[in-house]
């Protein structure tokens, strides 16, 4: 009888390589800074008007009580006569809106102003914050 050779392989089980799960990171979006604008409620402070005995008397003849009148002639006004009224030793203009129509910040302005035209620009910034 013949016998039979049985050969019997050897079979190795290969393992699978492990599978590394790459992880993924996700980038957060990048947010924009915006600036918190913060509103504030002002209140529009009431025009002055200047009793007849306080009202400001331009050297042309103008009489101001107030400062949208002061707007208005320093709109027109030459160089001459507001060189008058504003020179390096004083500004009546200044003076009389501190005193009289009681807006400092303005007045504060007005003796910087150089010019009727300067002068006319810093009146109107500052009305802005008056009821009109």
């Amino acid at each position: 009888m013949q016998t039979k050779k049985t050969t019997t392989k050897e079979v190795t089980k290969s393992t699978p390589a492990k599978k590394v799960a790459k992880k993924v990171v996700k980038k957060a979006p990048v947010k924009k800074a915006t600036k918190k604008t913060v509103v504030k409620k002002q209140t529009k402070k009431q025009l002055v008007y200047a009793p007849d005995h306080q009202s400001f008397w331009v050297t042309n003849g103008e009489i101001l009580n107030s400062l949208v009148a002061l707007k208005d002639a320093l709109a027109a006004m030459e160089q001459e006569v507001y060189s008058y009224h504003a020179g390096e030793a004083h500004n009546d203009f200044a003076r009389w809106v501190a005193d009289v129509l009681a807006d400092d910040a303005c007045a504060v302005e007005l003796e910087k102003a150089e010019t009727p035209t300067k002068a006319k620009t810093v009146v109107l910034r500052h009305l802005r914050s008056y009821h009109i």
